[in-house]
């Protein structure tokens, strides 16, 4: 056995990478799509089945071992352990193992240990990367290629995790949440009492129960600014792109029901849950940022019970609340400007300006310029990666993704946008859908690569 491991161990990367170049296409799924094959060429041999006994010990060692409390810090420590059982990591040719390798990297900033990780993946998944961020290209190719996640893969995650970052000890928990694809988003979860947002923390801070004036007063908005637009029974009221850059997460009350706002700025999204009149042994769920995200789209959270909630779909995922098979109502939300908003609904209320904390985030023209900034994956080619979508799930269950520029270009030019038993309408310059009677149906915008990872089987509405 020894004697396998040092003999493997002796192979250089190159020869890796050329047993993998041999050997892959052979190993390809039937139904992996051409694009992935061209852009990140075919998978590795996956392995089956449970580790060996040295293998479980050096996961334990390299991972689980490798992260350590220091007073009320963490830190990375790395040793000869850790470098003896990174190489019998590295020689087993298990590419499930690389995920861990890739949680780990989240964490890391010495240069050293990065490289040693980054050599082990290689090994492991038979590529090499000479450009760019290895993290990313890691993570990216292990969710296109879908490599199976390896034995006892939470219970080590969630030590990595919980160990390195204080307080998500309640969120790494068994439930409907492929944790593979969950990563850090670089904060702390906020995890401040309800109503009391006012305290500092390093985490992105939601706000509940916002100050709001009426848009006469509301002198600080220019006409082009982009502000999110929701109407619960009659009263309107419009969210700032400037402030929910800053909050991501509003918990408010409208038209006399409660309601939660989360808005993720890398995948454009602003949605709208109703988070009043669940089942009587339910109170009102508060929602809250984790600092997780799920293939670069924020993963929240109630505060009462940390039953953690799909963003796109308001779907219960972990948690009593999951238990419960808990969803949320969506409301509309309309994606407008000011001048257009406050024109078509001149009694709406806003948010004052004070709840930016004096931030100015645009990241839309900043940060996420070039794309994605954290892994998604395979990318659906039908659409551009940052195309503006407006989606909607229709009467008969079938998600539709209509083009936002593509969409209002025909409404103004006299021509009917439906699909599938879905009217689009212009609202207030944004985008509303109903039904063949009128009746509302909900909405949302989002960039194409977020609506198209949530539902994969997405119409896409061409005209």
């Amino acid at each position: 056995m020894e004697d396998n491991v040092v003999g493997l161990l002796t192979l250089t990367k190159k020869a890796f990478h050329v047993l993998a170049l041999v050997a892959a296409p052979f190993l390809a799924k039937a139904d992996t799509p051409d694009y992935v094959l061209e852009q990140f060429g075919p998978p590795p041999a996956v392995t089956t089945g449970p580790l060996s006994d040295v293998l479980t010990k050096a996961v334990r060692t390299a991972f689980a071992e490798s992260v350590a409390p220091l007073g009320s810090e963490t830190q990375i420590i790395w040793g000869a352990e850790q470098d003896d059982a990174l190489e019998i990591i590295a020689a087993s040719g298990d590419p499930r193992l690389a995920w861990l390798i890739g949680d780990l990297m989240r964490f890391v900033w010495q240069r050293d240990i990065e490289e040693r990780l980054v050599s082990a993946a290689e090994h492991l998944l038979g590529k090499q990367w000479a450009d760019g961020d290895p993290w990313t290209q890691i993570i990216d190719h292990l969710i296109v290629w879908d490599i199976p996640e390896p034995p006892e893969y939470l219970k080590t995650k969630r030590v990595i995790y919980t160990t390195l970052v204080h307080g998500w000890d309640r969120l790494f928990v068994e439930g409907d949440v492929d944790w593979r694809l969950v990563t850090w988003g670089g904060v702390p979860i906020d995890a401040r009492p309800f109503d009391e947002t006012d305290l500092p923390c390093p985490c992105i801070p939601a706000v509940d129960n916002p100050t709001v004036t009426s848009a006469e007063e509301a002198s600080w908005l220019r006409d082009n600014d982009i502000v999110f637009g929701v109407v619960v029974n009659g009263e309107a009221r419009a969210y700032p792109r400037q402030i929910m850059e800053v909050r991501e997460m509003v918990n408010d009350t409208l038209g006399g029901r409660h309601l939660g706002i989360p808005y993720c700025s890398l995948c454009g999204a602003a949605q709208a849950y109703f988070t009043d009149n669940q089942p009587d042994d339910v109170a009102r769920l508060v929602l809250r940022t984790s600092g997780l995200l799920f293939r670069s789209n924020k993963v929240m959270f109630d505060l009462n019970t940390y039953s953690i909630f799909d963003t796109f779909t308001g779907e219960a995922l972990t948690g009593p609340l999951a238990k419960r098979a808990l969803t949320l109502e969506q409301v509309s939300v309309i994606t407008s400007d000011w001048k257009r908003w406050r024109e078509a609904h001149p009694h709406t209320t806003v948010l004052t300006e004070n709840l930016a904390l004096g931030r100015n985030f645009n990241f839309r023209e900043g940060r996420d310029v070039d794309g994605p900034i954290f892994p998604v994956g395979d990318v659906d080619p039908r659409l551009s990666v940052h195309e503006e979508v407006v989606g909607v799930i229709a009467p008969n269950g079938t998600p539709v993704a209509f083009p936002r520029g593509t969409a209002l270009l025909a409404l103004r030019s006299g021509k009917v946008v439906a699909a599938e038993g879905i009217i689009l309408q212009e609202s207030a310059g944004g985008l509303r859908a109903v039904d063949k009677n009128g009746t509302e149906i909900s909405s949302h915008q989002a960039y194409w690569f977020a609506w198209s990872q949530f539902h994969s089987k997405t119409e896409v509405w061409s005209g």
